[in-house]
């Protein structure tokens, strides 16, 4: 199975990344995983102002410090992935690489706020939830 596995560094992300390491199926041979993180851009006027560089080391380094310690967990569990990082709206970014990708299986944390808070508010997993055409597994 081809799965996708949508981080962004928070309390959720562990608790799913803790459920993918205490489930060992998901582990198993057969399984191809791709962690992707996706950065907020940073608003026109701030980039134009700091530069490129800036801007692109920004970019870079928010991937690594989301990405490197989900790397050393998956390590530690014997899981092998990919790592991909893109630049935009999280739930957009997610949808249009899962289905781009072909994944069969989207995972990602949800903060799973009550029905209200997530009319009010939205939600990236919501979003993506909307957006997506591949199944997606929430963990709270």
């Amino acid at each position: 199975m081809k799965i996708l596995l949508a981080v962004d560094g928070s309390d959720y992300t562990d608790r799913m990344l803790s459920y993918l390491a205490a489930h060992k199926e998901w582990s198993g041979a057969g399984h191809d995983f791709t962690v992707f993180h996706v950065v907020l851009p940073v608003p026109h006027r701030a980039a134009a102002f700091a530069g490129p560089e800036i801007v692109h080391g920004y970019y870079e380094d928010d991937a690594r410090m989301v990405l490197e310690p989900v790397r050393g967990l998956l390590a530690r569990n014997g899981i092998e992935a990919r790592f991909e990082h893109r630049i935009g709206h999280p739930a957009e970014e997610i949808a249009a690489f899962a289905q781009k990708g072909k994944f069969d299986l989207v995972i990602m944390g949800s903060r799973g706020h009550g029905a209200l808070t997530n009319l009010v508010l939205g939600s990236v997993a919501n979003k993506v939830l909307a957006a997506c055409t591949v199944p997606v597994l929430l963990v709270r």
